[in-house]
This record gives structure tokens, sequence and C-alpha cells, in this order.
């Protein structure tokens, strides 16, 4: 998967799809090249959280931030090169007390926003993480 069209299409259908999801939107986009490009997504989720999934796609690198917040963040994902210490470096997450730990994200976004989802949806309901 390398255009703009088919990340957006995944992403779409995974949002708008998942129990948490009440709508999503596009709300950015730019084409750069045919091998590089940029999306923005927003979702409204359940409560009065929203989530943002931002892809930076150039030459088969991707950068990626996703993000659950209300007024201020919540829980975020990215892979900024920052916090070599982890042993998941780049890949990394800041919790909700603003501790930044290792994640299980890999920069696949077809893989990652299902693991995402999954966590988001955890930490809304209040369960106990898995």
């Amino acid at each position: 998967m390398t255009s703009l069209s088919s990340f957006l299409g995944t992403l779409m259908a995974t949002l708008q799809s998942h129990p948490i999801c009440k709508q999503a939107t596009v709300v950015e986009t730019k084409v750069f090249s045919s091998d590089q490009f940029f999306l923005k997504v927003r979702a409204e989720l359940t409560g009065e959280n929203l989530f943002q999934a931002r892809i930076y796609y150039n030459q088969g690198h991707i950068d990626y931030a996703y993000q659950l917040f209300a007024d201020l963040p919540i829980l975020r994902w990215d892979n900024k090169e920052e916090f070599r210490h982890l042993e998941t470096y780049p890949h990394h997450h800041h919790d909700e007390h603003g501790n930044v730990r290792p994640s299980r994200l890999t920069g696949d976004p077809v893989r990652d926003i299902e693991i995402v989802l999954h966590d988001v949806s955890v930490f809304i309901s209040g369960s106990p993480a898995s």
C-alpha cells in the first residue's frame, strides 16, 4: 500500500466500522509527488473524545502520529525520532499521565490503527489494558 487513496481508504474504513467511532472525517490531504503525501483524519468517538491520525509517507518511509484527545491530548502514539533509550525506538506512546513508554506500533498504518483503536477502546471503557 503506497498511495494516498489506499492509505486513506483503509484508515477511513477501519475508523467508520469501529464500534467506538460515531463519525470520521478527512481533515487534510496533500500530494507532493507519486511517492510522497500527507493525510490527516479525525473521528468523533463515544463520549466527548476525538481521535486523530496523521500519516506522512515519503518514498517508503512513514511518519505517523495518532492521538486521543478532548480539550487536551490524552493518549498519543508516534515515531518522532526522540526517546532513543526506549527499546522500541523510534516508536513510542505518551500515556494519560504524560509518561513516555515503549510502543507496540511498527509504522504500518494498516496494522497499527487496529492496535491503537483497541487501546483507545480499553482506555475509554475503563477496563484494564490487555
